[in-house]
């Protein structure tokens, strides 16, 4: 399944990061439609909608991202977490879901939005 034209939610708090998974997801003919670096940012952005998938930092300046991807799942929206820590930083309820682990190249990014829409 191609991501042409999939519409991305962004959640990272590292602008130069942010800047570096834009170009990716750009590469990839994705769009970002909607773009947060802390918590409370993410989540008015996961409820304003507008998006096919979200891409979340595990941690936003020290805060977790786990309440956006409850909302998430409860909206049936798919996502993936970005993570230095691997699928062992993750509650065990959010351990199916795709991980990338931090940093990582645009096929490990296509993979798991790939992963992340078919779930």
């Amino acid at each position: 399944m191609g991501l042409e034209g999939t519409r991305v939610l962004l959640v990272e708090d590292d602008a130069l990061v942010a800047m570096s998974i834009e170009d990716m997801l750009g590469d990839l003919g994705c769009t970002v439609s909607g773009q947060a670096s802390s918590l409370v940012e993410a989540m008015d952005k996961a409820r304003a909608g507008g998006f096919e998938v979200a891409l979340l930092d595990v941690s936003l300046n020290g805060k977790q991202v786990f309440p956006v991807a409850e909302y998430l799942s409860q909206q049936g929206i798919p996502f993936a977490f970005a993570s230095g820590y691997g699928r062992a930083g993750l509650p065990e309820g959010f351990r199916n879901r795709p991980v990338l682990p931090k940093p990582y190249e645009i096929e490990e990014l296509s993979a798991a939005l790939t992963t992340a829409l078919s779930q």
